[in-house]
C-alpha cells in the first residue's frame, strides 16, 4: 500500500471521488501543512494554523496507480484559484498535493505539466505540489461526511459551484 495527499477545498467534497475504486483502501479527511501541533477543525478554520484540509488515501498501486488518483484529483479542483476553492474561501481550502517520496513528486509535477500544456485553462496553474508533511486525522464527524449525511453533503456540494465548474471544465 501507499499513500497519497491532497489539498482540495473542503475535505467534504474530495472524499467521494476517490472512495469509489478498487485498489483504494481509505480516503481520510484531515489536516496538513502547518505549524500547530493536532489541530483541531476550529484551528484549522480560523485560518491560522497554517494547515490545509486535506484527504489522504491509502492505495494499492499494483490496482490503482498513482497516475490515476492524479487525473481524478485534477478534475475536482481549480487549480487557477490560489485563494481558495468555489464557495470555500482561505487559506485552509487552499490546493497542493502532498508526495510521500521522489517517485510521487516526478509524477506530480509532470501531470501539472502536462495539464498546463493542454491550455484547458486560460489562467496559470497555481496548485504547488509540497513533500508531505505530519498528517493529522479529522475529526471523527468529518469522515465520509457524503455516507453519514448525504442531504447536507448534496445541497453543500451544489451551492459551492464546484459541480458547475467540474461540467464545465471536464465533461467537453
Amino acid at each position: 500500500m501507499e499513500k497519497a495527499t491532497f489539498a482540495g477545498g473542503c475535505f467534504w467534497c474530495m472524499v467521494k471521488p476517490f472512495d469509489q475504486f478498487d485498489g483504494i483502501d481509505s480516503v481520510i479527511s484531515g489536516y496538513m501543512g502547518g505549524h500547530v501541533q493536532n489541530p483541531t477543525y476550529e484551528d484549522v478554520k480560523k485560518g491560522n494554523s497554517g494547515h490545509l484540509e486535506v484527504v489522504q488515501i491509502q492505495f494499492d498501486p499494483t490496482i490503482f496507480t498513482y497516475e490515476q488518483l492524479l487525473d481524478i484529483y485534477w478534475q475536482q479542483i481549480d487549480p487557477t484559484d490560489d485563494a481558495g476553492q468555489f464557495q470555500d474561501r482561505g487559506e485552509s481550502y487552499k490546493t497542493a498535493i502532498f508526495t510521500h517520496s521522489d517517485e510521487q513528486l516526478e509524477k506530480a509535477t509532470n501531470s501539472k505539466h502536462a495539464l498546463t500544456e493542454t491550455g484547458r485553462f486560460s489562467k496559470p496553474i497555481v496548485t504547488p505540489i509540497l513533500p508531505a508533511q505530519t498528517f493529522y486525522i479529522a475529526e471523527e464527524y468529518h469522515q465520509d461526511y457524503y455516507k453519514k449525511e448525504p442531504e447536507h453533503y448534496a445541497e453543500d456540494r451544489a451551492k459551492s459551484g464546484r459541480d458547475n465548474f467540474i461540467n464545465e471544465n471536464w465533461k467537453k
